[in-house]
């Protein structure tokens, strides 16, 4: 019998209709278009917007769209895992909410958190259900609405942060296809350079740390840059290594949206061609657990069955790694 691997075989993908442009950033704080685009290469991002919408909305949005394009009976689906920074609310699991919402009632669920880690250590998780032959068919959401801890007077972080989700199915593969080999790595040291650090059980949320806007995302921008940079293409580097994988044999590079400048310094590294660089961060920013299956929506029909994919990503915590993945169907 054929060693059981665990392949993607669809993705589904939604954001927001309202597009902050940079424009409209320009009349909101100290900025302008010319000054993010270089330093970030976003030129917008999406926003979701309504009374009581949150990250379940986006993520069921993403899995209705992956169980339309797939035909699946949502039934079948025996777990549901949304990777979130920004889960709906204190307690309450937003992949349980998800998971009932499409009709997955056969499936267990639970949320992920590894910060812009999370889609990508979601992988992992996910891969290992497949591979152990407990299950078939494992629902990975990665879903964020940022906008819903950002201070928008604050330049250094509103111009960087969208709101997305983005969903894939693993099944069982015996083709040697799908998920093959991982380098995950977290550094709890790093939690002071990019936090949002009241509204946890260390600080809870307080009358005047509200007034302070102490449970707004903050990061120390030239920390967080060398590091993501560093060992996004360390992690990648060292997968390769592992897996014996030549770089002149990686077809895309799937690496976390942050800035474009992480993402060209680390193809740079790896000695990886722009046209074999998946990006989308000038349409939607930096959209946390979701920039990842956001990325393999938009290329979906440019992936051969059988492409190499390395996929790196690096987040708050701090969290980072790569994952060598074989594509499983041309579109």
């Amino acid at each position: 019998m054929s060693k059981i691997s665990a392949a993607i075989t669809a993705v589904g993908a939604y954001v927001p209709d309202y597009v902050l442009t940079n424009q409209i950033l320009e009349t909101m704080v100290d900025t302008n278009d010319e000054w993010i685009t270089t330093r970030t290469g976003i030129k917008e991002r999406r926003i979701l917007k309504g009374e009581g919408l949150g990250t379940s909305y986006l993520a069921i949005k993403a899995a209705q769209n992956l169980i339309d394009k797939k035909g699946i009976n949502p039934e079948d689906i025996e777990l549901v895992i949304v990777a979130t920074a920004t889960p709906d609310m204190k307690a309450a699991s937003t992949a349980a909410y998800t998971a009932s919402q499409i009709g997955a009632v056969n499936a267990f669920s639970y949320d992920l958190e590894a910060a812009c880690s999370s889609f990508l250590f979601g992988m992992s998780t996910a891969s290992a259900y497949i591979e152990s032959g407990r299950y078939k068919n494992v629902l990975l959401i990665g879903a964020d609405k940022m906008s819903s801890m950002i201070n928008y007077e604050d330049r250094a972080t509103c111009i960087i942060f969208g709101d997305g989700a983005g969903a894939v199915l693993f099944e069982p593969n015996e083709e040697g296809l799908g998920f093959q080999d991982e380098y995950l790595r977290s550094d709890g040291s790093g939690r002071n350079f990019l936090q949002a650090t009241y509204g946890g059980s260390s600080y809870p949320i307080t009358p005047e740390a509200l007034e302070k806007g102490q449970h707004f995302v903050f990061q120390e921008g030239r920390t967080v840059f060398k590091n993501a940079v560093f060992n996004m293409a360390d992690a990648a580097e060292k997968l390769l290594a592992k897996t014996k994988l030549d770089k002149k044999d990686i077809d895309w590079l799937v690496a976390h949206q942050a800035n474009k400048r992480i993402i060209d310094a680390t193809a740079n590294r790896m000695e990886i061609s722009p046209e074999r660089v998946m990006m989308n961060i000038h349409k939607y920013g930096n959209t946390t657990s979701a920039t990842l299956p956001l990325l393999l929506n938009d290329y979906e029909l440019q992936l051969k069955k059988g492409d190499n994919l390395m996929f790196a990503a690096f987040g708050g915590g701090f969290t980072w790694g790569s994952i060598y993945l074989k594509w499983a169907y041309n579109s």
